[in-house]
């Protein structure tokens, strides 16, 4: 991808993007079923958003996805984050 493009973003963001490329490559062939695996990608997005996720909201966001079935992406988490 375009180097301009990830320094924008990073820079609208300051999220790092080869933090990002890297969780996203860790999650080709993740399990998103067992419950441990979900928690540990939820704390790294966490991490790399400078989003700290109580208790509470990572239980809720581990739910939605192990429990539920729904998707595991960086949109789905953020709108969970940031529902009041």
């Amino acid at each position: 991808m375009d180097n301009n493009l990830f320094k924008n973003i990073e820079g609208r963001t300051g999220v790092n993007m080869k933090d990002v490329m890297e969780l996203a490559n860790s999650l080709q062939g993740a399990n998103f079923k067992d419950e441990a695996t979900v928690r540990t990608i939820i704390k790294r997005v966490s991490q790399i958003a400078n989003k700290p996720v109580n208790k509470e909201m990572e239980d809720k966001i581990v739910h939605s996805i192990v429990a539920e079935g729904n998707k595991l992406d960086f949109g789905t988490i953020s709108n969970m984050m940031n529902k009041k």
